[in-house]
């Protein structure tokens, strides 16, 4: 082989193994994030049954210790406890069958993303049995566990109903 061939492969497959080196993080961090994806998505389905079945105990599981639950015209409730005194006092006062829809889900970090939704459905008082349409839109800001869950982090919503008259 001549040196000119030689140098000309070699410099081809440094070329390749320079390509392999840059576009494989990539690779990786596709696959991540769609796995990410997937687990966030995973953990809006479980919320939209908690708030269908009016179970405290199986929202609470998906905030972090130290996640914020920020409903209008109320004061956030901060950690687990607050979270949990807020959902009790949500679910003791109305009955919600909503549906969620996914509109956006961006992984921002290895440890942080956030979610955007619009849920649609019905609200009941349970104190007169008042039915009346329910919708929203929702943030959701997650953060991933050392255990490689992730959970809600932050959560706030406002109505996108008109006002009443």
């Amino acid at each position: 082989m001549k040196l000119s061939h030689l140098v000309k492969s070699t410099c081809a497959a440094a070329a390749l193994l320079g390509i392999l080196v840059i576009l494989t993080p990539v690779a990786i961090s596709a696959t991540a994030s769609a796995g990410d994806e997937a687990a966030i998505r995973a953990v809006l389905s479980t919320y939209e049954d908690a708030l269908n079945a009016s179970r405290t105990a199986a929202a609470l599981p998906l905030y972090t210790e130290d996640g914020v639950f920020m409903p209008p015209y109320s004061q956030s409730a901060v950690g687990k406890a607050q979270v949990k005194e807020a959902y009790d006092t949500v679910f003791k006062n109305i009955t919600l069958h909503v549906k969620f829809t996914v509109r956006e889900v961006m992984i921002m970090s290895p440890e942080w993303a956030f979610a955007r939704t619009n849920s649609a459905g019905t609200n009941k008082i349970n104190a007169t049995g008042a039915m009346s349409a329910e919708g929203n839109q929702e943030l959701f800001i997650f953060k991933k566990g050392s255990d490689g869950k992730w959970r809600i982090a932050r959560y706030s919503f406002s109505s996108t109903n008109p006002p009443p008259h």
